[in-house]
């Protein structure tokens, strides 16, 4: 026993007043701690000489605990059984759990616990809005439903954060209401009374929301599968959890072989907060823990880290199996977001206030999070210090202007209880007016200190500018051609790549007594006093009628669609709820088939019937690299909108695909003959096309702001290039007598372009050599036009001066001549 408490004695000796404990005394304590005479060898939740653990043990001490376990899960610490310490509501298997934890955490980090219930990852309105959308605008554009009853306080004033944070999302509450709202509802129950169904098949989507979208709020732990084990609350994201939920300390309590356990008993966090795993020692947050959750939807955890979902199992294992399931999806590997690759993790980039919230609500995402790429990159005509607050985040038009925002030399509460690094010439701040505790200035360059222990320098656009090292490419993008930056987000080019799921085929059966696990119920069981304390949901009987299915009719990854987001600016767009639903009613019938329900009418761009409830969704796609080509948005339809292949390779999908014996003009042979694809009533274009070559919008993009719409005829008039290589082909080689004796001189002095180098080094010549033309045209013809005219004035003037000049000499002498 000695030996596996050894690190707990360190912990105490560290720990000690200033008076000091003998050594002897500190092992003694340890060992007469009740909770490790069971979890001999447990990890200490934090490193022995951190100040948290400091106060963890001497809250310990006070509550007769000398390991202070207590502090954190309660119970019983003089008791050595463990149905005796683990006895009560008091006691607690995970501190973290939002029930509870404010009695926990709550203790060093009020404000964070004050603020869980309105932030986004415990309501998931933004979620619950976009199903809803799906099934028939259920919410229209507003977020009224949440996990929860929620409402924001009354005084603006305990919204966290800065003064001109403050400020500003007050302003952003104001210009879009629907997306910052004041209160919330519970979502609505499940439908049990089936006799309804029929009726009102829309009411499946509250199955749907509550069995498949819900489980990753964090009142509740949520599924066990593997990549999908994780804690509540604040264990969530802070105490680290496996793919496999196998625990791989050395608490001998505690089973290796029973999957839904945490992977080590410490805090993951910060920089200064260390985990060791089998000698291996880290800090910060692992991206794998937010992809826990971040892998549905928009799917931008596992994006991030470069995982494309796919429809197969390939590659197989060993013994011939298939590829292992994770987050019960297969993958293929792409390439990885740049600051994945630099060693950057989720919290690096993303805020306190972004993940934690700042205890007002929000409606999605893009309400919630205030960072932009300029804050960090800022632009090529200006540091980002020197940007006003708020570029790049207008949920406006034009741009916004302002002041500079600078920078700052002080943290609000609660950021600064992290890691505290040295200042420099000040903290960066972001887009809505707080500063980034671990991103600094110093001089022109900026300092991005890590979670995980690097400390990575970057030199801001406009330095890049200045010392001239930008790309041709990067110049013409964002110096060259203004309506880049004025329009558009960063990420609309450099954006490697974007999951694209089209089509979400929804099948919710209710026939045969099928029951799914109503997530929301369970997380409001534990709202009741007896399971408040609950570490799980594996004894909960929540179920409702109804089991969920889901399927899509194609993936792709390549050159995203272009639209418009909620900021006013150019995006990527992906599928989002493209949803057709098939419900099956309690006897076995199907109520509807393939059905994709419509918005209320009137809304995105529809008339009397409202819009197809598919949406293109705008997004941060989360895999950033080097910029797409010029080519793959100036002359892609899909870019435009208009689909892969202009829509035109898929046949129409709302017509029966049948495959039998037919004749050379089309008719079924055999009466037997089923059609091979249903038909999808209701989509007269692919699942891609989003907006017609005239104009006419033909899905949803985006409902959760009402700047969000595809590209304008404008912006499309402005971004489409396609057949320009027409403009110079259709002369060459013969249809011009000058362009033919150009093209055979130069074939047969073998100078025709061969690359596509030559090619543009040609272009490039040809334009030059027209701009100087038609430049020196303009100049030199009006000059050339004025000294003729002052030629004809000169000469005119010399001839009045000839004509009125007086007689010579030899004049007078012939005159006279003439008279003799």
């Amino acid at each position: 026993m000695h030996v596996s408490l050894s690190i707990w004695a360190i912990v105490l000796a560290i720990s000690a007043p200033a008076t000091g404990l003998a050594e002897q005394e500190v092992q003694r304590d340890a060992q007469e701690s009740g909770c490790l005479i069971c979890h001999q060898g447990i990890e200490p939740i934090r490193q022995p000489d951190s100040e948290m653990m400091r106060q963890i043990v001497a809250m310990g001490r006070k509550l007769g605990d000398p390991a202070g376990c207590v502090v954190c899960h309660g119970g019983d610490p003089c008791a050595t059984v463990k149905e005796e310490a683990h006895q009560g509501e008091a006691f607690y298997a995970d501190p973290g759990s939002p029930w509870i934890n404010e009695f926990t955490c709550g203790a060093c980090h009020p404000e964070h616990i004050g603020a869980q219930w309105n932030s986004l990852m415990m309501t998931e309105a933004g979620k619950i809005q976009g199903t809803a959308w799906a099934f028939g605008s259920l919410e229209g554009y507003e977020h009224k439903w949440g996990n929860y009853d929620a409402h924001n306080p009354d005084d603006a004033d305990e919204r966290l954060g800065t003064k001109a944070y403050r400020v500003y999302m007050e302003r952003l509450a104001a210009l879009e209401p629907g997306a910052f709202p004041d209160a919330m509802t519970t979502l609505p129950e499940a439908p049990t009374d089936l006799e309804d169904l029929a009726a009102h098949p829309e009411q499946s989507a509250f199955t749907y929301h509550r069995g498949e979208c819900q489980r990753c709020h964090l009142a509740v732990k949520g599924r066990q599968e593997r990549g999908d084990y994780r804690g509540m609350g604040c264990s969530a994201c802070h105490i680290p959890y496996g793919n496999e939920g196998l625990y791989e300390g050395n608490d001998k309590a505690i089973p290796k072989d029973e999957p839904g356990h945490l992977l080590v008993h410490s805090i993951q966090a910060t920089r200064e907060a260390k985990v060791t795993v089998h000698g291996k020692t880290y800090s910060g947050i692992p991206v794998e823990t937010c992809t826990t959750c971040h892998d549905r939807g928009k799917r931008i955890g596992v994006s991030f880290q470069g995982l494309m979902e796919s429809a197969y199992h390939s590659p197989y294992t060993e013994g011939g199996g298939g590829q292992l399931d994770l987050h019960t999806k297969h993958y293929i590997a792409m390439q990885e977001d740049i600051h994945y690759q630099r060693g950057m993790m989720c919290q690096d980039c993303h805020t306190s206030f972004d993940v934690h919230g700042d205890g007002f609500l929000t409606g999605t995402n893009l309400a919630q999070v205030e960072i932009e790429c300029s804050d960090c990159h800022g632009t090529p005509k200006a540091y980002p210090w020197e940007l006003p607050l708020g570029f790049m985040d207008e949920f406006q038009s034009p741009p916004i202007t302002g002041d500079p925002r600078g920078v700052a030399t002080e943290l609000p509460s609660p950021t600064e209880q992290g890691t505290e690094y040295e200042t420099h010439d000040g903290h960066l701040l972001s887009a809505r007016g707080n500063p980034f505790p671990e991103i600094v200035r110093q001089g022109n360059h900026v300092v991005v200190h890590t979670a995980g222990g690097k400390d990575l320098e970057l030199k801001p656009l406009k330095l890049l500018e200045i010392e001239k090292r930008l790309s041709v490419e990067a110049r013409v993008a964002m110096c060259q051609v203004g309506l880049h930056l004025e329009t558009m987000e960063c990420y609309a080019c450099h954006s490697t790549w974007a999951p694209q799921c089209y089509g979400c085929h929804v099948k919710v059966d209710y026939s045969d007594s099928a029951r799914s696990f109503d997530w929301v119920a369970a997380g409001h069981q534990h709202e009741e006093t007896e399971h408040a304390a609950d570490a799980d949901e594996s004894n909960y009987d929540t179920f409702m009628p109804g089991e969920v299915k889901e399927q899509r009719s194609y993936l792709r990854w390549e050159d995203p669609a272009l639209g418009v987001n909620g900021e006013h600016r150019v995006t990527p767009v992906i599928p989002g709820c493209q949803v057709a639903v098939t419900v099956i009613g309690p006897d076995g019938e199907t109520i509807v088939k393939n059905h994709i329900f419509r918005t209320t009418p009137g809304t995105e761009g529809s008339g009397a019937e409202g819009q197809i409830g598919v949406d293109m969704s705008p997004a941060q796609p989360h895999t950033t690299g080097h910029a797409r080509s010029c080519e793959s948005c100036h002359l892609s339809e899909k870019a435009l909108g208009y689909g892969i292949g202009g829509g035109r390779l898929n046949r129409p999908w709302d017509e029966a695909v049948v495959v039998d014996l037919m004749t050379a003009d089309g008719e079924v042979l055999p009466e037997s003959a089923r059609p091979q694809i249903e038909p999808m009533t209701g989509l007269e274009a692919d699942w891609s096309r989003f907006v017609t070559e005239e104009g006419r919008q033909l899905q949803t993009v985006g409902h959760h702001f009402s700047g969000s719409r595809p590209l304008n005829e404008k912006e499309r008039a402005n971004m489409n290039r396609q057949g320009l290589c027409l403009s110079c082909h259709q002369e060459i080689p013969t249809e011009s007598v000058a362009v033919s004796l150009l093209h055979h001189v130069a074939q047969y002095a073998d100078a025709l372009p061969k690359n596509s180098e030559q090619h543009a080094g040609l272009v490039h010549k040809v334009l030059l050599f027209s701009a100087w033309g038609q430049a020196g045209g303009a100049v030199v013809l009006p000059l050339a036009g004025l000294a003729g005219l002052g030629w004809l004035i000169l000469r005119r003037r010399a001839k009045k001066r000839t004509a009125t000049a007086p007689a010579t000499l030899e004049t007078v002498d012939s005159d006279r001549e003439n008279n003799s």
